[in-house]
């Protein structure tokens, strides 16, 4: 910021000479830095309030499911009224779908974070991409040969990868010239960017397209969610929203160039990450193998607010052979388990509940019943509530909307461990 002295010398109407000191200051930066702090406040303020549409869909959208599959189980074998169903539950997943996006610009949704090699998930979506992009633009992967690690989830990284690749696509409707290309970076302290990144290394992704390119008013709303250049029907103006959520969320950074004419360079800088000596490491792997027998004959406590939530699960769990205990909130669950005499087994509790919240009725619950098992289920990202339970400790956790299905598998799992 500079600062410097205008020294004037002038006469008045008497003809005598008067001196004035003036003091200037250059507040450009200043600006630049408030207005950077003014767009991080946006920003945090749309996905608080995004974050708490989403969740409250997601019940809707448990609703939905529980009940079109028990239905679907009730029913004798008629081809016409499954393939209803079916359609319904087709058009529920795209609603999920829709959750999930606006969770991950929110930074709420559920992530398995774990030892990623960034490279091996570019060259594993290559078919995919030439698929996306289509016979009229060409991709060039240039990928450097000691790339660090990172500690994120390898499916939202793929995520954020194809909505910039299919962003690009649609700036470059005349074909064109796609570069993705990884690196390592070293990013220094800066205090003109002490709002954007942290110093550090990083490993880097960029996606480089040669379309049309943005100008400076569509520039300074790409990250909004719901907000799209693209006429109606033929987006949902969530792309670039869920990439900045996922990158945000990670702990990561991103960065853009665009030029009108010339195209745009999306960066997205990943915290490189080398394990501590001794420090067990989660790597990649492949889903067990899938549980066949799903009845069982436990008690359950079921603990939810939303009635309808509440109401098909209980069902489903009935169904199933077990036993099962409703409570509304968490004052309730208390109530019940004095009433239950150390009958439960098991406790399923929604996170977000008034009065008394999941994490706080666990902690309860662990006063009397330190080795009671408990399922938490939650339209928001476990991180979100994770760091008001003790260190240590130990629960599973199922990310709403669910299907009866994986609410059966998280019982059995939970019970069988």
């Amino acid at each position: 910021m500079g600062v410097g002295v205008d020294r004037s010398i002038v006469k008045n109407v008497r003809g005598e000479t008067t001196h004035f000191v003036g003091v200037k200051e250059n507040i450009t930066e200043r600006k630049i830095t408030e207005e950077r702090l003014r767009h991080a406040q946006k920003m945090q303020a749309i996905g608080e309030l995004t974050g708490g549409i989403a969740h409250d869909f997601n019940n809707l959208l448990a609703i939905i499911i529980g009940n079109l599959q028990l239905l679907e189980e009730s029913l004798e074998d008629n081809p016409e009224h499954k393939e209803l169903i079916a359609d319904a539950l087709w058009s529920v997943e795209r609603g999920s779908e829709l959750t999930s996006r606006l969770l991950a610009f929110a930074r709420r949704q559920h992530l398995k974070p774990e030892m990623t090699d960034v490279n091996e998930v570019i060259r594993g979506m290559t078919n995919l991409l030439r698929r996306t992009l289509g016979e009229r633009i060409k991709i060039i992967e240039i990928l450097a040969e000691d790339l660090g690690n990172s500690m994120i989830d390898r499916g939202q990284l793929e995520n954020a990868v194809l909505n910039l690749v299919v962003n690009a696509r649609d700036a470059m409707k005349n074909g064109g010239v796609l570069t993705i290309s990884t690196r390592n970076a070293t990013l220094e302290p800066n205090e003109d960017t002490a709002l954007e990144h942290a110093a550090g290394d990083y490993t880097v992704v960029e996606v480089h397209d040669t379309g049309i390119g943005m100008p400076p008013e569509v520039q300074a709303r790409i990250f909004e969610p719901f907000f799209s250049t693209k006429d109606v029907g033929k987006g949902t103006g969530l792309g670039l929203s869920t990439v900045y959520g996922i990158v945000k969320q990670t702990g990561a950074h991103i960065f853009f160039d665009s030029t009108v004419g010339k195209g745009t360079v999306f960066r997205i800088f990943l915290p490189r990450y080398v394990p501590a000596e001794g420090e067990a490491v989660v790597q990649h792997a492949e889903a067990g193998p899938e549980i066949a027998d799903l009845t069982g004959s436990a008690t359950i406590l079921l603990v939810e607010d939303e009635e309808a939530v509440r109401a098909f699960a209980a069902r489903a769990l009935a169904s199933r052979g077990y036993k099962v205990y409703e409570a509304g909130s968490g004052v309730e669950a208390l109530e019940v388990m004095e009433e239950a005499g150390g009958k439960i087994d098991l406790v399923v509790s929604d996170v977000v509940m008034p009065e008394l919240d999941g994490p706080s009725l666990l902690k309860e619950l662990r006063k009397q019943r330190p080795e009671l098992k408990i399922i938490f289920i939650s339209g928001y990202a476990e991180d979100a509530f994770k760091k008001n339970l003790p260190e240590g400790e130990i629960f599973h956790f199922l990310p709403k909307p669910f299907s009866l299905k994986q609410l059966a598998v998280a019982v059995k799992e939970t019970l069988g461990r």
